[in-house]
């Protein structure tokens, strides 16, 4: 009997190795990108082509400017022990110089800069430490790069940010604090697909409206904590893993909130950290631009306009500051 029930057992493993995926540099369950190929480093921003752009402007109604970044301070939230200091290394840094007397002043900054503040999350900012075919582990990031062809002390040598494209396109607010009648959601909140389903249409925003590589964003009111640190990066409401199937469903460009990291924290499984970065930027190169502010764009009720977010091209870099802009 207990040969017969190692037999079976042997059995068994075999059909579930059988049914395991390989998977290889060439092909993964999230790599090579189904439209874009094996080489893309580009994700999301490939779909803003000269088209998109012309097909933006048309919401553009009365040239009203919103500023949808916050302002780089000193005190403003971070995440765990990152880092943000700016000095002038003088008053004045150089001069006089010439009959003219010309003095200026330089600046110093030190920071993750493209992790602090309004952020915005590049391909190689999140991976996957994952079991390949071979038996080897390897982290492996967007369109299956793997960490031993990307890591460099001086700057990521694949998915660096210069390979985002500039992102000109419509955007769309989905405003589930609004939705929901309060100044901003509780701690801990998962924003579920029927609440942005029931914000869209209180908004008058068809769903079948969203089109290939537009920018979905998300309010959740929590940018009222902005100056309060501890409030801030305590456990905000955000998307779960169900909304995330929702954006990529839908190809956008990328998404964006007024919270630090976008989703639900902690995530309500208890053994998954982030899992929605990973679900869009990892497997499916959407990406996310975090601590953005949209008090001006709701009370206004400007849910739809043109956006405009260019990522500096640090070379190498995991990620971008910005100073998103929304014109309606």
């Amino acid at each position: 009997m207990n040969t017969l029930r190692i037999l079976i057992a042997a059995v068994v493993l075999v059909l579930i190795v059988s049914q395991t995926p390989a998977q290889t540099r060439e092909k993964g369950p999230w790599w090579p990108h189904p439209i874009w190929g094996k080489d893309d480093q580009a994700g999301g921003s490939n779909w803003i082509t000269p088209e998109k752009v012309v097909a933006a402007l048309k919401w553009v109604k009365t040239g009203k400017i919103y500023e949808v970044g916050h302002l780089y301070s000193r005190d403003m939230p971070l995440f765990g022990s990152r880092t943000y200091s700016m000095f002038i290394p003088s008053s004045p840094s150089g001069g006089p110089m010439g009959g003219n007397g010309l003095i200026y002043h330089d600046d110093f900054l030190v920071a993750e800069i493209g992790q602090v503040g309004t952020q915005f999350d590049g391909p190689g900012h999140i991976g996957t430490h994952i079991k390949m075919a071979d038996g080897t582990e390897k982290g492996v990031f967007y369109n299956g790069y793997t960490l031993d062809e990307m890591k460099s002390p001086y700057g990521l040598l694949k998915l660096g940010i210069e390979n985002v494209n500039p992102i000109v396109t419509r955007g769309i607010l989905i405003d589930i604090a609004g939705y929901k009648g309060v100044e901003a959601l509780p701690y801990s909140y998962e924003v579920t697909v029927a609440d942005v389903q029931g914000a869209l249409k209180k908004q008058g925003i068809a769903e079948p409206s969203i089109q290939p590589g537009d920018a979905l964003f998300f309010r959740y009111g929590w940018a009222k904590y902005w100056n309060d640190t501890a409030k801030y990066n305590t456990n905000p409401p955000g998307i779960g893993v169900a909304v995330a199937k929702w954006v990529v469903d839908r190809k956008a460009s990328m998404i964006g909130s007024d919270q630090w990291c976008s989703e639900v924290v902690p995530n309500p499984d208890a053994n998954l950290a982030f899992p929605v970065h990973q679900e869009l930027i990892t497997k499916n190169g959407i990406w996310n631009l975090e601590n953005m502010t949209f008090e001006d764009l709701a009370r206004d009720g400007a849910y739809e306009f043109l956006f405009i977010f260019t990522p500096i091209r640090f070379q190498g870099g995991t990620g971008s500051p910005a100073r998103p802009i929304a014109i309606r």
